[in-house]
């Protein structure tokens, strides 16, 4: 019978850990970025990531401004930078959906989880730290949130073997440790 922590690299799940704290603080391969769409900053784990690693992140977003991204980087998709004085090789970019009762897009938001674990794939990241992606000024329920945010690591093919959730106080961790079990 196969093991169904197995998936066709032959891989087992990442594993999932938990902190709380702040994300511009960790140690990993690659810290992914809750980022809006122009990736020159912002508000949140955005201006908090673009603050502490310094203005190489901004100048590599730029760069792929001034290229193939000229419009932005799209929701659910994901791109990587340096990380700056970051104690990462890299940053993920990733644009959150805004929340809405009126039209699902939680497809949009597992898209950020599995676009993020592509690049890094791509990049040979074998850690890899997310934020709760769109709980913020997005207004994504931390609940909802957390379940999404756990079926798609689960869920996703990858070479990736620990991934992080950092939360950044006691009730978000609360709730995703509820979700991780």
């Amino acid at each position: 019978m196969t093991d169904p922590r197995h998936h066709e690299r032959g891989e087992a799940d990442p594993a999932i850990t938990l902190v709380q704290g702040d994300i511009t603080r960790e140690s990993a391969d690659a810290i992914v970025n809750a980022a809006n769409s122009s990736l020159l900053g912002g508000g949140g784990v955005d201006g908090a990531i673009h603050r502490r690693g310094g203005p190489a992140i901004l100048e590599d977003c730029r760069k792929l401004r001034a290229s193939h991204l000229g419009k932005g980087l799209p929701t659910g998709r994901a791109v990587a930078t340096t990380a700056g004085d970051l104690d990462a090789r890299w940053v993920i970019h990733t644009v959150g959906p805004v929340f809405s009762e009126a039209e699902d897009r939680s497809d949009l938001l597992a898209s950020c989880y599995r676009e993020s674990l592509r690049v890094a794939d791509e990049l040979g990241a074998r850690t890899v730290a997310f934020p709760a992606i769109s709980t913020g000024v997005y207004r994504w329920p931390m609940r909802d949130a957390a379940r999404i945010a756990v079926a798609t690591v689960r869920a996703a093919e990858t070479d990736v073997a620990e991934v992080r959730f950092v939360l950044f106080d006691e009730r978000s961790y609360a709730v995703f440790a509820a979700e991780v079990g």
